[in-house]
Parts: C-alpha cells; sequence; structure tokens
C-alpha cells in the first residue's frame, strides 16, 4: 500500500462516514431544540429560551459543516485530488 493509497482511504472514511455523522448530530441537535421549544417547555421562559439556543446552534453547526465540506469539495477538485 502507497501513502497515497493510505491518504486516499483516510479522505474515504472521514468524507463518507465520519462527516456525515457528523451532520446527523448538528440535524439532531436542531430537532431537539424543537422538541423541548414546542412540547417540554411550554409556558417556561427559561427553558424555552435554552431550548432555542439549542436550535440556533444546530443550524450553525449545519452551516458551517456545508461551508466547509463544500470548500474542501471545491479545493480537491481544482487540484486534482479527488478521483
Amino acid at each position: 500500500m502507497t501513502f497515497a493509497h493510505f491518504v486516499q482511504n483516510i479522505l474515504l472514511l472521514v468524507n463518507q462516514v465520519i462527516v456525515p455523522l457528523i451532520f446527523a448530530i448538528a440535524f439532531l441537535t436542531f430537532i431537539w431544540g424543537i422538541f423541548n421549544y414546542f412540547f417540554l417547555s411550554t409556558g417556561d421562559a427559561a427553558k424555552q429560551g435554552q431550548a432555542r439556543s439549542f436550535m440556533i446552534y444546530g443550524i450553525l453547526g449545519m452551516v458551517v459543516l456545508f461551508s466547509v465540506w463544500g470548500l474542501v469539495s471545491i479545493s480537491l477538485n481544482t487540484f486534482g485530488l479527488l478521483r
């Protein structure tokens, strides 16, 4: 196994397993915030504020992930590293 093949396998693992897992965690954080906001904290402003924070963190996490993933894909395609 060459070093290039090893690096390609690591990138494949990151791209197909780790990144989707992180996306799922960010999405579940957002869903948990929605569930808390509408169902578990009705009438309690402090708990609704915490739930709103969870929703914002989930959205921000997904935006950052999409941005970084897009920049990495553009870079890999530009330099011809992705096959």
